[in-house]
């Protein structure tokens, strides 16, 4: 989930370089993971079909986290991601609260 939309002219879809550059980003449209957590909770709280919700999240999540626990997380999940794609991971390899609401869509999700 981005955290600016790109239709929006303050939008900056890379999180990278200096890092006056990567603070200018960060609230930006950067991607931040652990918003998939509370953003779950809400999509299957206002399915007309909760189980159907929950197949789509189930495989959209399974597919992010085997791409990303094998190519850039090395068993975590990355702080950010640039909005923009492929969405190349930024900040921290490894963010504490991004795992944790995984792990808690996961829980809701079974």
């Amino acid at each position: 989930l981005r955290t600016l939309s790109p239709a929006d002219p303050a939008y900056r879809g890379r999180y990278g370089g200096n890092g006056a550059e990567r603070d200018a980003a960060y609230h930006q449209g950067t991607v931040w993971p652990w918003l998939l957590g509370p953003f779950g909770e809400a999509a299957l709280r206002v399915a007309e079909d909760q189980k159907q919700e929950k197949e789509f999240l189930k495989r959209h999540l399974r597919s992010f986290l085997r791409n990303h626990l094998r190519e850039a997380g090395i068993g975590s999940v990355s702080e950010v991601f640039d909005g923009d794609p492929p969405h190349r991971p930024g900040g921290c390899i490894a963010q504490a609260w991004s795992v944790a609401e995984l792990i808690r869509l996961f829980l809701l999700l079974r």
